[in-house]
């Protein structure tokens, strides 16, 4: 924009040469607007694009001056509150600035940076002094808005007229409380909200303007901070972990203060040692005159000397407009609700209740109490809140209209399906959560859910946690403390692994385990008949085995001591660090244990169909790395022990620093173990003796790649049992040294890392699951698996990775493997061990007419069963150690599901369940699992198998985790199933069908679907996604048409598909874009499905560490 022209009526004579000069420059429209149209526009602009403006012409420097003589309000911060003003301004260029604004009467958004306390002559700064000029130099200044605490302080001291706008919050808080942050209010300051985090305030005094109050970490200085305290007009109240005088008397003034603002609505109190009983009797004095009676929130956190009349008294005044509660663990009784009961009030707006309330700072404080006090606050030790069963009963007949409920930590509470009776039926709940109660029992906890008519919304965090290991055995009651308590049993000895806390029982006893251990029953009939003929040779087996026992027994001591010396990843002391509830995954276990084989307990698809399958499949002395809840290769120097009932039991671990030991050990463990009468030739067990010695030199090279040797759990049976192996990483190394013994032993043990394994009586189904389910071996099992059993048709195309073999072209292992190596390792015998134990079966069945989702936190429950769930949108479950089985029965609009870092979780089964449920809806599979993924099995299974979807599987490798492919999915995939079902319901497409007779005519890849993939790299890190969605090649690589929007910034770099940026806002618009292909595909006559299916893996924790993540 050139400068204004003086003459602004053009010469008539001139207008068309004129015109067609303009027509070649862009015409000036800004000029010729009239000042008083540009002062318009600047009101909708931030100050500094209008001081901008002051050089493009003369005409805008003329409107922006116009505009600031006559502007009253200016924000410095363009609404933006959170944010600094911005830099580069001096003492002398904001005096200039603000002289321009002689109308100003509020200026917002007064956050520098950095100001300095004090000029220095010479020297160009932005000053406190410097500040305070320029706003004395606005005769008509009203307010000022800022987050300086030595501002505001200068301007109460110097302005003393001027109002603080807004929020006054402070910017530089923190605890310990810093000392150079300090604020003295002045009696009368201009202020409605004052917000004080980390900052040391000398007193409270009577300020009749306040309105709200918030202090978080404030040291109050003066002995009596409190004496002048008076804030009429005060509607909030909150104090949180201050350091303030520690005699309780001293709060006095405070309460009466509070009891003369009649607007108090929220009130809250956290770590304020006030004088027990001392609401009660302001409560009583005042509430005539409207003391504490339009209170709408009342939160009482750590208040150590609060009494349930201080609470009770709050409460019954506030009645009438109470609408949320939250009662610290001291308060949180029965008899609090029964003597409300007795007040027989009414609370018509009550919503909320929070029983157990901990405040989040000293959830999260890493600091002990005494810290705390040392820091000035106030001495508490919270204990459990102890509300019991008939406790809750009177909390919904006090409360009848309550509809979120939080609990915390209440380990008196036993039986939720107690709490409903003919008064108390808790009509409107709506939002349920518990945390830390460990006494509710799980089958009392289904029935209530299902008696809740309102319920949506279900948070369980550290619930249902899994009872100690061997508990039974010595007289607990799980997780009750009943007994011995169960914090004692998790930590007998620290010296030895965590989670392998064993040395207090040594039970030389080999019947005991048979006695005791209470077999699932579909196994206990079998087990019995195969057990007589074998009880003899076991039996001398077993008294060879104690004698050695005691022997390593001394050994394992040792080794256990000299845990510190291993790498770090395998450090065998990690105290707790998954999870502080969990009581060890055998948490009575003697050290010794006997011959390393093992079920993989999160094989086996569902107990009762295929228990079959996975006792005959008994994989190598590995197995550590998804079958057992510890850290993957936590414990370089051990090994496992059969299983001894149902599907996956925990193993036990061995240390054995002396080779011989455990060769001598294994001649008994392999006759005394080979259930099914199987001899092992001796060429056999030289083999595995001499892996087994081999092994140490061998450990080192392999903790390099510390997760992926396994052989998998029901995948096949091991050829070369290499029965000592001191480490779980060294199935390969044993496998490849018995090879080097015995050919045929070898060829045995790399076919069968992979392949399936047909034993008698296990028919073809067993076949084709565990062919399918060897998704925790990694990727040289596999190959060894492709080279020696031939099974790739050269029918490869490089666009997938997906196994190309049908289940049909899977290698049969050698049937001597068979016959030689059918052991099921699941029967008590007299050699295993009295307490080896599989994780406890915990179920949680959900029957509910009205829940939309549920979320798991830390729970112990192995199997979540969705019985009848209409509503159910959603389920959520992250760090679920032992969580391994979903059975939906009844929930047909499920649409998200996320499991996050659950240890143990059955991929397999839970894809298959979710897979098999009719397509009323499309999904996505959100899983971050904790162990090695076989991703050529998995999507050779998933692709093959009989689910009426368009599927697609990403393969997310971000680490730190990103989730903006995972969000970004949601956004598309619905945008493929609309096209689908326009064209099927409108178009009279084909619908694809994916019955057994299709099972049947593609039996290869790529099994009758368009199976292509797509890689890329969204923020650096590299993705990868095999799918079968139609249209969404031809829609990710159109040109954007005319709905494009580019205010988004996702693109094809970004994210693995952008719909808004190409403008591909619905599936009509899509469907133009690909007309072609829909056509193509008509005269194919190829259906499409109607829903789709997104499975999103992520691969950041798959080495067995949690990776931190703010997402989950």
């Amino acid at each position: 924009m050139g400068p204004r022209r003086k003459n602004v009526k053009p010469c008539s004579m001139n207008r068309e040469g004129s015109e067609s000069t303009k027509a070649d420059e862009p015409k000036d429209y800004m000029n010729q607007l009239s000042h008083e149209v540009l002062c318009h526009i600047f009101r909708y602009l931030p100050l500094q694009d209008i001081m901008c403006m002051e050089c493009l012409s003369r005409k805008l420097k003329e409107a922006v001056t116009l505009y600031l003589r006559v502007v009253k309000v200016v924000d410095l911060c363009a609404g933006r509150w959170w944010e600094y003003m911005p830099t580069g301004f001096t003492d002398s260029s904001f005096l200039t600035l603000l002289r321009k604004m002689p109308d100003i009467e509020q200026l917002y958004g007064l956050h520098p940076r950095y100001l300095e306390r004090r000029r220095v002559r010479g020297h160009e700064a932005f000053s406190i002094p410097g500040v305070l000029e320029a706003l004395q130099a606005c005769p008509n200044l009203l307010g000022v808005e800022t987050s300086h605490l030595e501002l505001v302080e200068a301007i109460w001291t110097y302005m003393p007229q001027v109002h603080i706008l807004g929020k006054f919050r402070n910017r530089n808080g923190a605890f310990p409380i810093p000392p150079e942050n300090k604020l003295k209010i002045p009696i009368g300051a201009k202020i409605q909200t004052l917000h004080l985090v980390g900052v040391n305030v000398p007193e409270i005094p009577c300020i009749p303007m306040l309105r709200h109050l918030y202090l978080k970490w404030v040291r109050l200085t003066k002995p009596q901070p409190f004496k002048d305290f008076l804030c009429i007009s005060l509607r909030a109240f909150v104090m949180r972990n201050c350091a303030g005088p520690t005699n309780s008397l001293k709060y006095v003034p405070l309460v009466t203060g509070l009891a003369s603002a009649r607007n108090l609505e929220h009130l809250e109190l956290v770590r304020v040692p006030f004088l027990g009983g001392l609401i009660q009797h302001v409560v009583e004095d005042s509430w005539r005159s409207g003391g504490f009676r339009n209170l709408h929130t009342i939160v009482l956190g750590a208040c150590k000397n609060a009494l349930e009349v201080d609470l009770g008294y709050l409460i019954i005044t506030a009645a009438r407009r109470l609408h949320e509660v939250r009662i610290q663990p001291s308060l949180t009784k029965d008899g609090v609700f029964s003597a409300l009961k007795m007040a027989e009030l009414e609370f018509p707006q009550f919503e909320t209740l929070h029983l157990g309330y901990v405040d989040e700072f000293l959830l999260q404080c890493k600091m002990t109490n005494g810290d705390l006090v040392k820091y000035g606050l106030a001495d508490v030790v919270e204990n459990p809140g102890i509300i019991t069963d008939i406790g809750m009963k009177a909390v919904n007949e006090v409360f009848s209209c309550i509809k979120y409920l939080v609990i915390y930590n209440c380990p008196h509470l036993h039986n939720p399906s107690n709490w409903i009776t003919d008064h108390s039926r808790w009509t409107r709940l709506v939002d349920l959560t518990l945390v830390r109660c460990h006494a509710i029992k799980l089958d009392s906890f289904s029935q209530f859910i299902e008696l809740l008519p309102s319920l949506e919304f279900i948070s369980l965090d550290q619930m249902f946690r899994e009872p100690p290991k061997g508990c039974a055995r010595v007289g607990l009651s799980a997780g009750t403390g009943i007994g011995v308590s169960s914090a004692l049993v998790s930590n007998q000895n620290s010296n030895n692994d965590n989670d392998n806390n064993n040395n207090h029982q040594n039970n030389n006893n080999p019947n005991i385990h048979h006695n005791n251990h209470q077999h699932p029953n579909d196994q206990n009939e079998e087990n019995e008949q195969r057990q007589d003929g074998q009880a003899e040779e076991q039996q001398i087996a077993a008294e060879a085995l104690n004698e050695m026992e005691e022997v390593a027994q001394e050994e394992g001591m040792a080794a256990g001591q000299g845990q510190n010396e291993l790498p770090a990843h395998s450090q065998a002391v990690v105290p707790m660090e998954v999870d502080e509830e969990q009581a060890g995954p055998s948490g009575i276990q003697p050290v010794v244990k006997a011959a390393p084989i093992t079920v993989h307990d999160s094989d086996s698809e569902d107990e009762e169909e295929n228990m079959g399958s996975s006792r005959a499949c008994i994989s190598n002395s590995i197995a550590q790395n998804y079958s057992d809840g510890e850290e993957k290769s936590r414990d370089p120097v051990e090994t496992r022990e059969p299983s001894v009932s149902g599907k996956g039991k925990t193993p036990l671990r061995k240390r054995c620093s002396a080779s011989q030991v455990g060769q001598t050990k294994q001649f008994h463990t392999e006759e005394s173990s080979c259930e099914k009468g199987c001899q092992v030739t001796s060429e056999q067990i030289k083999a595995d003796m001499k892996a087994a010695s081999d092994m140490p030199e061998r450990n080192k090279s392999k903790d390099s790649y510390p997760a992926c040797s396994t052989s998998t759990g029901s995948t096949g049976t091991s050829g070369s049992c290499s029965a000592v192996s001191p480490s779980p990483d060294c199935a390969q190394t044993a496998n490849s040294h018995s090879a080097g013994t015995s050919p045929a032993a070898g060829d045995e043990s790399r076919q069968c890392v992979c392949s399936p394994c047909k034993s008698e009586g296990s028919g073809g189904r067993e076949a084709e699951e565990s062919s399918a389910c060897s998704r925790s071996s990694c990727y040289k099992p596999q190959d060894a698996q492709q080279r020696t059993s031939g099974c790739c048709d050269g029918e490869c195309p490089s666009t997938s990775r997906s196994c190309r073999n049908g289940p049909n072209k899977v290698a049969k292992p050698k049937p001597r493997q068979t016959t030689k190596r059918k052991r099921t390792a699941d029967k008590s015998t007299s050699t295993s061990d009295p307490v080896i134990e599989d994780d406890h079966v915990q179920v949680l069945a959900l029957k509910s007419k009205n829940l939309v989702g549920i979320t798991l936190t830390n729970c112990g429950i192995t199997d979540l069963v969705l019985k009848d769930c209409p509503k159910m949108m959603f389920i959520h479950a992250t760090r679920c150690r032992v969580l391994k089985h979903l059975k939906v029965e009844n929930a047909p609009v499920v649409n998200r599901f996320d499991y996050a870092q659950c240890k143990k979780l059955n991929m397999d089964q839970v894809l298959d369940q979710i897979l098999r449920m009719p397509p009323e809806r499309n999904r996505i599979i959100y899983l971050r699992p904790m162990q090695q993924v076989d991703t050529l099995t998995l999507e050779q299974k998933i692709f093959s198998g009989p689910y009426p979807y368009h599927i697609c599987i990403i393969h997310e490798f971000s680490n730190p985790p990103n989730v903006r492919n995972k969000v970004r999915v949601r956004s598309w995939m619905d945008t493929i199933a609309n096209i689908n079902q326009e064209l099927i319901k409108y178009e009279f497409f084909p619908e694809a069908t994916r019955t057994d007779e299709d099972l049947k005519k593609y039996t290869k890849y790529p099994w009758g679907r368009d199976i292509y993939t797509l890689e890329g790299i969204v923020d650096g890190a590299p993705y990868s996604m095999i799918t079968d969605f139609p249209w969404l090649r031809s829609l990710r690589t159109a040109e954007p048409n005319s709905y494009a929007r580019y205010d988004f910034e996702d693109d094809e770099r970004t994210t693995i598909y952008a719909p808004r940026r190409k403008g591909q806002l619905s599936a009509d618009i899509c469907m133009e874009t690909i007309g072609e292909e829909i056509s193509e595909l008509r005269q194919m006559k190829k259906g499409v499905f109607q829903r789709v299916v997104a499975i999103f893996i992520h691969y950041c924790d798959v080495n067995g560490e949690p990776v931190e993540d703010d997402y989950i």
